[in-house]
């Protein structure tokens, strides 16, 4: 098939792309303040004498109870003591790959002496803000990220600004688009998705190879709740059987147990998270290994997944109430529809089905957990995608469902970004109140 974009198209969208899927280790939040602890630092140009952060809502929530990679601990303040200590912000989400057992025996020393601070940043709109200031005797550097897990948009030293952005100030806290991103349809996903030229796309193996390496390496040890070794345990086969199903739902939320954990493992993320990463690689792959997919099918399936995940939050934001497995696995049921067979038509209804049946699932913090609602996701994506291919799907006389996909899209997003904040604000005060 001809490719039906144009050069300059097919280049957007792969820088888009590009930038959307970048490795990562570790939870993206907290990380994405070790970043710019890290940059502060390189800023002041020697170890702090005292670190505060001051972050949103949703970064705070996304970064209190996860695994800290490398460490054996979770939250903030050994994330920031090792950013300070041995994050280098060239390494962007893999910043604190450098650590080791003595910068966290370090990092410790420094949480012990109350060098370390956090508190929620006030009256600001964006939900990703991650303010950073240090101090050394009578030198001060701050960095701010904003909009983006790795964009900056101001660092200084002492009163000097070294570098400055305009920084977003969308209520709903969505990454600010460059001026080349291109707009995305369902139609859009999945016609480049299935006509650009083979060898553009095979970018995407990488994440094949990082992500399903972190389901492999999970399965050899004991992560967070070890969701995924009990669902490729044999008490489960004789419950559930060993079918196709059982073992994407079960390698999905291996990979997801090993990363909320803080292995040291990288995955890839999409954009901004690692979690949506994993869910909108595993489950495809496994599909299509499994299955007896080839080379070219493989990877379409892939671009399909993970454009069609970077569409959706496109309008949703990096940030929100709404947990990002219910887009991720939307991602993969598109995928897996391709791989059974399908078209365009039953992606629509696979997408359909996703919408009518996750939305409102919340989004509590990035914790081990979150493989849990993982398992959720790629069930239902695999549900979803088997209906679509028999001509079952949720129609607009239900619910939140429009007969145009993308409505039904917009209605997700449009709840998730701005319907749910009232959920966000509850669920941010009941995470910071418990005893």
């Amino acid at each position: 098939m001809n490719c039906m974009f144009t050069d300059q198209e097919r280049r957007e969208i792969i820088a888009l792309m590009n930038r959307e899927i970048v490795p990562a280790i570790g939870c993206t939040e907290p990380i994405a303040v070790a970043l710019c602890v890290a940059k502060a630092t390189e800023t002041l140009g020697r170890e702090p004498e005292h670190i505060e952060a001051r972050l949103s809502a949703n970064v705070l929530k996304n970064a209190m109870g996860v695994g800290i990679p490398g460490t054996g601990m979770t939250g903030l303040p050994i994330a920031m003591a090792l950013g300070a200590l041995v994050g280098k912000s060239e390494y962007e989400l893999e910043v604190l790959k450098d650590a080791d057992k003595a910068a966290v025996e370090a990092g410790c020393r420094l949480i012990d002496q109350k060098r370390i601070s956090v508190d929620l940043k006030q009256n600001i709109q964006e939900k990703l803000y991650i303010e950073v200031e240090v101090k050394a005797g009578n030198d001060t550097a701050l960095a701010i990220i904003s909009g983006g897990h790795s964009r900056f948009v101001l660092v200084k030293r002492n009163d000097e600004v070294l570098f400055s952005a305009d920084a977003p100030a969308t209520a709903e806290g969505a990454a600010p688009a460059a001026n080349n991103d291109p707009e995305l349809t369902l139609r859009r996903v999945w016609d480049f998705a299935m006509t650009a030229p083979l060898d553009e796309l095979e970018f995407i193996l990488e994440a094949k190879r990082l992500n399903m390496n972190a389901a492999y390496e999970s399965l050899k040890g004991e992560y967070g709740h070890s969701i995924g070794k009990l669902m490729r345990s044999e008490s489960e086969r004789n419950i559930m059987g060993d079918t196709l199903h059982c073992q994407i739902v079960g390698m999905t939320t291996a990979a997801c147990d090993a990363r909320m954990a803080g292995a040291m493992i990288p995955v890839m993320s999409n954009s901004g998270s690692g979690n949506q990463g994993l869910t909108s690689t595993v489950p495809v792959v496994v599909y299509a290994e499994q299955t007896g997919a080839n080379h070219e099918q493989t990877v379409r399936s892939l671009i399909l997944s993970h454009l069609t995940v970077i569409y959706i939050k496109q309008s949703l934001g990096r940030l929100s109430a709404l947990c990002g497995c219910v887009v991720a696995a939307t991602g993969s049921s598109c995928g897996i529809t391709y791989l059974m067979g399908g078209g365009y038509d039953e992606v629509t209804k696979a997408v359909k089905n996703m919408i009518g049946n996750l939305t409102g699932m919340i989004c509590d913090g990035a914790k081990p957990s979150c493989a849990m609602k993982c398992a959720s996701g790629v069930s239902t994506a695999v549900v979803s995608a088997l209906m679509a291919m028999n001509g079952r799907w949720v129609k607009s006389v239900e619910g939140i469902i429009d007969n145009d996909v993308d409505r039904s899209i917009r209605n997700l997003t449009d709840i998730g970004r701005d319907a749910m904040s009232e959920t966000d604000a509850m669920i941010l005060k009941i995470m910071t109140s418990k005893s």
